[in-house]
């Protein structure tokens, strides 16, 4: 039954991508998948609690369907067409990328993997997997953040990859997971703000070569659109009101809607977030971008009932340390991108 159910994934996978194919778009999905770890111990990271032993009791059995459930997701998000470019927060290494693009149902689509292991203490990593059909490569960096020392803070990188769409236009693209709210909120502001400042002029040396260049920032940024570090220390604006900002938010607009990517105690919130520059909203060819075509993925079986709060809540693979089999505590979002 297995093996019938999986080659049903694989011919719907297919007739999926021969759809795409026939489309003028070009998709960009950011997840963060929530803890996909291995299960082997790593003596140079805190990753103990994610092994058979652990108190998550992190077996081969677990991870497995972790990384089925996430292809579903890979499958489901843009509807009748695969994202080209999967941008992923919460990994821990290219192994876990591996198994999900060659052990799953994806293993059909000729994806491939940017990776680079992490000062995070944790181990988890941001990454990024691309559809080599329509996407080429044509460079790459990891630009850590510092801490109040001037060294390595040890956190996620901000990703930075420059590619080519269909041999034709060259796009920039920032995979982003900043630092953490979990000492507090006033205490960890300074290392968003920080890490803001970071891809801000990271940012200004693309646009200030190249006023027109088309640059893509996804991430889990642990603060609001609202927030300082978004608003004002990076600068992203409303993309309906503003027409003159150096960087636009697409996801402003979900403030608006009462909508959020993930849920604490109750209430949402929008930490995943899709910003462009103004060379995507103002584009006459080629690759272009419009706010509506920035959506979060709220597919039905990402969520089960709060019993507790009240509503929907997300299905997550853990509640506390009770294991749920479910998939993550963010909602994955989507860019659709047009192609002239």
């Amino acid at each position: 039954m297995k093996h019938f159910l999986f080659c049903l994934s694989l011919i719907l996978l297919i007739a999926i991508s021969n759809a795409q194919n026939s489309d003028a778009e070009f998709s960009i999905l950011f997840y963060n998948v929530e803890n996909l770890f291995d299960i082997r111990n790593d003596s140079l990271t805190a990753d103990d609690e994610f092994t058979p032993a652990g108190e998550r009791h992190w077996t081969r059995k677990r991870f497995e369907n972790k990384i089925n459930n996430i292809s579903k997701v890979i499958l489901s998000a843009g509807g009748w067409e695969m994202p080209d470019l999967i941008a992923l927060a919460e990994i821990e290494n290219r192994y876990v990328l591996e198994k999900l693009t060659e052990d799953t149902p994806i293993q059909a689509m000729p994806y491939k993997i940017i990776h680079k292991e992490s000062p995070d203490p944790r181990g988890i990593d941001v990454a990024l997997i691309y559809n080599s059909e329509s996407f080429y490569p044509l460079d790459y960096a990891y630009y850590p953040l510092e801490d109040k020392n001037g060294g390595v803070r040890r956190s996620r990188e901000i990703l930075y990859v420059l590619g080519e769409v269909n041999g034709g236009d060259s796009i920039h693209v920032f995979v982003n997971h900043w630092p953490s709210r979990y000492s507090g909120l006033l205490e960890t502001r300074p290392a968003r703000q920080q890490a803001a400042r970071l891809l801000l002029s990271k940012c200004k040396e693309i646009i200030q070569k190249n006023d027109k260049a088309k640059v893509v920032i996804v991430g889990d940024f642990n603060d609001q659109p609202i927030d300082e570090s978004i608003a004002q220390d990076l600068g992203a604006t409303d993309p309906l009101k503003n027409k003159s900002a150096g960087l636009y938010n697409l996801s402003l607009p979900w403030m608006n809607k009462e909508e959020g990517t993930l849920k604490y105690q109750g209430q949402w919130f929008i930490f995943d977030q899709i910003i462009v520059s103004p060379g995507l909203l103002t584009a006459t060819n080629g690759l272009s971008a419009k706010p509506e075509n920035a959506t979060i993925c709220k597919l039905p079986f990402l969520f089960e009932p709060d019993e507790t709060r009240g509503g929907r809540k997300l299905y997550r693979t853990y509640t506390g340390f009770r294991y749920n089999g479910g998939f993550s505590d963010h909602l994955p979002i989507l860019l659709k991108l047009q192609v002239d």
